[in-house]
């Protein structure tokens, strides 16, 4: 039963994201704490941190929510059966949004929403990992606000971010960091979510007056892209910021009423059932992955 401000939540749907990807391997190592051991995971410890489904039960404290309400909620043990979910990181799914495309907000569009608070209209905006599951939300996020956007992805996945609304793409496999923005371009803000190019090369791009922030990328066994950012920010300009995003239930009402009203929609690759669970997440280890995968809880 779920405690005094809780829900028990009976999943529909679970968003796979990289941090279940990297709980898996254990590595970078400072991860593991969220598993709760060093050596190894937690007794009952279950992957997934984004969810969609239907409440089931309430604690005795919570008067936001009644049994039946269908939520969307970044929460632990997300695929399975039935999640305890915090009340105050829960949000209403909206009539019209399936739990799939609810699944997907959690996290990564989370993390999309916090990238792009700096942009605004008419500005350039550059996102590297565009076709990811974050970044297929960002190019949509800052196309709605009006800047002008250069999605980074390889040429398989470049119709797809072109369809969501970047005007121009970069191909990582073919443009090397010496000919990032040779022909003059600079931007306003950049978003690095794949960590493919030196932040040096990425701030050449930058105006002067732009942002750069950094999200994940390429690091070591204990510290993973931590280490990347944190060398970014010590030898850096004041340019250089980190991107911290903390669960927000007003930030999931938000992107839940932009899916509703068309404005953005979920990249799904593809959807997996819960017996195929093993399998959903073996293809997210493997990369190659545009938009999300969900895992189908409930039929």
């Amino acid at each position: 039963m779920p405690g005094r401000d809780e829900l028990l939540v009976r999943v529909q749907a679970a968003g796979l994201n990289a941090a279940d990807r990297f709980l898996l391997r254990g590595e970078p190592f400072a991860i593991r704490a969220l598993a709760g051991g060093l050596r190894r995971p937690r007794p009952g410890f279950i992957v997934g941190r984004a969810l969609a489904g239907r409440v089931e039960a309430v604690g005795d404290d919570v008067r936001d929510f009644t049994p039946g309400d269908e939520v969307l909620a970044e929460s632990t043990s997300a695929i399975g059966e039935y999640a305890v979910v915090p009340a105050g990181l829960a949000a209403r799914k909206p009539v019209g949004v399936t739990f799939a495309e609810a699944a997907a907000l959690p996290i990564a569009g989370s993390t999309a929403l916090a990238g792009v608070r700096r942009v605004s209209s008419g500005q350039r905006f550059l996102v590297t990992g565009a076709s990811g599951g974050i970044g297929t939300f960002a190019v949509q996020l800052a196309v709605a606000k009006g800047a002008t956007v250069t999605g980074v992805c390889s040429e398989r996945n470049a119709a797809l971010v072109r369809k969501l609304g970047a005007e121009h793409i970069i191909d990582y496999e073919k443009t090397e960091a010496r000919d990032l923005g040779s022909a003059g371009e600079r931007f306003d803000v950049i978003l690095d979510l794949a960590g493919n190019y030196p932040v040096a090369a990425l701030r050449r791009v930058l105006d002067p007056d732009g942002t750069l922030l950094l999200s994940v990328g390429t690091g070591g066994r204990w510290l993973g892209p931590a280490r990347r950012m944190v060398k970014a920010l010590i030898t850096g300009r004041s340019q250089v910021r980190p991107l911290t995003v903390r669960p927000n239930p007003q930030d999931l009402s938000e992107l839940a009423s932009m899916v509703a009203t068309g404005r953005i929609r979920p990249v799904i690759d593809d959807i997996y059932r819960l017996d195929e669970a093993p399998a959903a997440l073996d293809r997210l280890d493997r990369g190659w992955v545009a938009g999300k995968i969900i895992v189908a809880v409930a039929e």
